[in-house]
């Protein structure tokens, strides 16, 4: 759901309006003050189980990550299934990719330095980008930080041990906005909307994956982070206590975890690196 963070962060915010892959679509630019040096770009996805939500939704998110990385922040209002259902969404998220290259100059932000986060759904497109912009040679990927992201069309990875707070994601609401979303069988598998079904990860950008103790799809992304390892892919894997599936896009902990992932991958300091990986599961339920 909508939410913002508990102050107010310093940002300047354009809204902008974009053609998209089936209709035209909004964009929210969130840039940090200009200090004479030029930033990295990070698209972010907002969440909604596919069926809801819209620029609001990520503002809190945008915002803080805008401020504490700090760099241009780009909120994507992708088009919604089930009347845009896949590849509709994530072709939206490309082609902003491919807006925030093209205007890195006047935004003072450097085109050759992009990262892509999304929450729940956005997830869910954040980590299909990686894997077009692998394939497509076209987007330079240099990270990606999956928040609660639904990973797993078939649901076959539900925890039911865990207790969720009343209104949060249930396993029929995602079934509902999966099938929005994919409505062909075929599509169910396709790597590009079902990443724990890809056989081919190595070669995606460094990722931060943070799940929610209290969610009962936490397992879903925690296999997908032991799936990157295994293909040798630099993952950061942790699990937050306490905190909700829907919650997690406003939790400060997972907020600053990934301004710090985005500060160190986006750095132009940094290069390519050999494979790392960490796993950080905080107490939770055993599954």
């Amino acid at each position: 759901m909508p939410g913002h963070t508990a102050d107010i962060v310093p940002v300047e915010v354009e809204e902008v309006t974009i053609e998209g892959h089936a209709q035209r679509i909004p964009l929210r630019v969130y840039a940090p003050p200009a200090d004479g040096t030029t930033r990295p770009i990070v698209v972010y996805l907002h969440g909604g189980g596919f069926l809801h939500g819209d620029l609001a939704w990520g503002d809190g998110a945008a915002r803080a990550i805008a401020a504490a990385t700090p760099a241009v922040v780009i909120s994507v209002g992708y088009s919604l299934p089930p009347a845009y259902p896949f590849p509709a969404p994530l072709e939206d998220g490309y082609l902003a990719c491919r807006w925030a290259r093209s205007h890195a100059r006047r935004l003072h932000a450097d085109a050759d330095c992009i990262g892509v986060a999304g929450h729940d759904a956005g997830g869910n497109l954040a980590a299909g980008l990686g894997a077009m912009a692998r394939d497509r040679k076209e987007i330079p990927l240099r990270a990606q930080a999956l928040l609660a992201p639904l990973l797993d069309p078939s649901l076959t990875r539900v925890s039911h041990l865990v207790e969720c707070p009343v209104g949060e994601m249930t396993v029929t609401a995602c079934a509902h906005g999966y099938r929005a979303y994919l409505p062909g069988f075929r599509q169910l598998m396709h790597p590009y909307a079902a990443p724990l079904e890809s056989r081919r990860l190595a070669g995606l950008p460094p990722t931060l994956i943070i799940s929610a103790a209290l969610d009962l799809l936490h397992l879903e992304a925690e296999a997908y982070a032991g799936a990157l390892i295994a293909a040798g892919v630099p993952t950061h894997m942790l699990r937050i206590p306490d905190v909700s599936h829907g919650s997690l896009a406003t939790n400060a902990r997972a907020l600053a975890e990934v301004s710090a992932f985005f500060a160190q991958q986006l750095s132009p300091r940094a290069r390519p690196k050999k494979q790392t990986a960490a796993v950080s599961l905080s107490p939770a339920p055993r599954d």
